[in-house]
């Protein structure tokens, strides 16, 4: 059933909120384990992200989701990419976006889509190894240990299976559980707005940001943050969706003015805007409310996250990114089941994890050249 073009009007209820919380499958394992790999401060990842939300909320009017930047994601938590460099990546990421706005839909034909899906495929495994190598350093028994991460595992699987929004519930239970093993963690608790830094990174740190971060993100970023992402909002909204042009403007404006107050890079992904819908989100309310609540929590909590975090359990951690990991692979299941397409993507995923996610993007681009000269696709076959 096609909805009505024109104006959405903004809706604030429980449906629209429900919504917004599907999209936080990935955003909070994420977001957890980049603040935990690259030192952050989650208070004000917080604000930034919820930040964003209110701004695309309002631009938009749509329930146009705020993920973390996959593939960087990916770097800093598995190939231990430093603070700076993130933020270096960041910067010229949203420089170049703002710079090939006007030629977004030439570029987007020359990026092989079986190379992007093997990114996505990699990048899930690499996440999903890195989650079993922090659960398996758990004892067997206690409140942080392997018993615990095999509940948490089955909770979330039945949440799944039911369509059911539970990794709130599950994240708020790793504080109670916090609690139970370490009290003195409460305890010492310090109570502080955020401090506000301004952060340009140094020039080594730009070098190293632009092969381990931007390249093998800036096609991912062009597919799922863009193209994908468009169609799907003009498919739920028909005569409403956003254009590629100005989605790839709004990724590259809004990650220049966070990442240089300590945002860490962000996008819109399609894979958000299906699980918003999918739990109700039908206007850019949703994603107001879910920004103002992250704001309010970034203020309030964010010190307090921090250093909560420090001690978080690895068993609900662990599991949290296994998911997230698991996500990613499963999206990129239509790319396998034809021979060209599983040739790429797995090839691709394979270097990633064998050396690093910047030589799977290389790798992948010479695959996929090698299987349209051999058999004459054109590595965008995903049908």
């Amino acid at each position: 059933m096609q909805e009505p073009s024109g104006p959405v009007p903004f809706r604030f209820n429980w449906q629209e909120f429900s919504g917004s919380l599907g999209d936080l499958g990935l955003f909070i394992p994420l977001v957890l384990a980049m603040t935990v790999a690259a030192d952050l401060d989650i208070g004000i990842v917080l604000i930034m992200a919820g930040l964003m939300n209110v701004i695309t909320g309002l631009v938009f009017r749509l329930p146009i989701p705020v993920q973390p930047m996959k593939a960087m994601a990916a770097v800093v938590i598995a190939e231990s990419m430093m603070k700076d460099e993130l933020f270096a990546a960041g910067i010229m990421l949203s420089v170049i976006l703002l710079c090939m706005t006007r030629w977004i839909d030439w570029v987007n034909r020359c990026i092989p889509r079986f190379v992007v899906r093997g990114i996505q495929f990699g990048i899930g495994v690499k996440l999903v190894l890195k989650a079993c190598e922090w659960l398996g350093g758990l004892s067997g028994w206690g409140w942080d240990s392997w018993c615990i991460a095999v509940i948490v595992g089955i909770v979330l699987l039945l949440m799944q299976l039911y369509n059911k929004p539970g990794l709130v519930a599950v994240f708020g239970a790793g504080f109670l559980l916090l609690l139970c093993d370490q009290p003195q963690v409460y305890r010492e608790l310090t109570v502080q707005f955020p401090e506000w830094q301004w952060t340009i990174p140094g020039w080594w740190a730009f070098k190293h940001g632009l092969y381990k971060g931007v390249l093998p993100q800036l096609p991912l970023t062009l597919l799922n943050s863009v193209v994908a992402v468009c169609a799907l909002s003009e498919s739920y909204f028909p005569g409403r969706g956003v254009t590629p042009r100005k989605m790839t403007a709004s990724v590259g404006l809004m990650n220049l003015l966070a990442v240089p107050f300590g945002g860490i890079p962000m996008c819109h992904g399609a894979g958000g805007l299906a699980a918003q819908y999918r739990f109700g989100a039908r206007t850019g309310g949703s994603v107001i409310m879910l920004g103002g609540l992250k704001i309010l929590v970034g203020l309030l909590f964010g010190n307090a996250l921090f250093q909560l975090l420090q001690s978080y359990p690895i068993s609900i951690l662990g599991v949290m990114l296994v998911f997230a990991g698991g996500e990613l692979m499963w999206s990129t299941r239509r790319s396998l089941l034809s021979k060209r397409g599983a040739v790429v993507v797995l090839g691709t995923a394979a270097v990633i994890v064998w050396k690093n996610t910047f030589e799977g993007f290389l790798a992948g681009l010479v695959l996929a050249a090698v299987v349209h000269l051999v058999t004459g696709g054109n590595g965008n076959d995903e049908s």
